[in-house]
């Protein structure tokens, strides 16, 4: 992963450059209206595609950040046979950073990237057939394991994972960007939840908690 110190995410440098262009052409043109609506698309791209640099925070060893800027708005309890633990949903929107960063320092052990719809999330079929990336962060030394699922709702540009499986990456680290979706995080028996229902978070700023030294499933 490279870090873009830019004040655009890379993703939005064509959809900026395009909408620069056609406000010029149409200023040339003296289009009026389309030169209006280009400026404010221009505005608009600069705004959701925003790199804010972020203060690396020093929280102590087995702490887990925020992979995405947003709100909390489940927090659930789990037991089934497929997970035991604790499952965290967070809205993120346009007004939200877009940025995708990695929530401690970990090896990616996988990660599936499914293309497709862009439903709003009110919509019955937008669990099924929209588009979603899974990760899962493995803390070799220490076994603790956390997966992410991001899953867009209705947007203009599909979610960019730009690490892969196998790869370490430290606390904090950007590995991607989702416009206007919802994070899901699963997490371990043996973690302890810093984070309540309605909490606003900041990636690699907000501590959604810690795992324990209980034993971990």
């Amino acid at each position: 992963m490279k870090n873009n110190l830019l004040p655009i995410a890379k993703e939005g440098w064509n959809y900026v450059i395009g909408a620069v262009i056609a406000f010029i052409v149409f200023t040339f043109f003296d289009l009026n209206f389309l030169e209006f609506t280009a400026f404010l698309a221009t505005l608009f791209f600069i705004f959701v595609f925003r790199n804010p640099e972020r203060e690396y925070v020093l929280y102590q060893e087995d702490s887990v950040v925020s992979p995405v800027d947003g709100t909390v708005i489940s927090i659930e309890e789990l037991h089934s046979d497929e997970h035991k633990g604790y499952k965290v949903e967070i809205d993120s929107t346009y007004l939200n950073v877009a940025l995708l960063r990695v929530p401690f320092t970990s090896t990616l052990q996988s990660v599936k990237l499914s293309r497709g719809a862009k439903l709003s999330a009110q919509s019955p079929l937008s669990n099924s057939i929209n588009e979603n990336a899974e990760l899962i962060f493995t803390d070799i030394k220490s076994s603790n394991k956390m997966r992410v699922v991001h899953k867009l709702k209705q947007t203009f540009k599909s979610i960019d994972i730009d690490i892969i499986e196998g790869q370490n990456a430290l606390q904090g680290a950007r590995y991607g960007l989702m416009i206007n979706g919802i994070t899901t995080l699963y997490l371990p028996e043996n973690f302890r939840l810093n984070v309540s229902l309605g909490s606003e978070l900041k990636a690699s700023d907000t501590l959604i908690g810690y795992f324990t030294n209980e034993s971990k499933k």
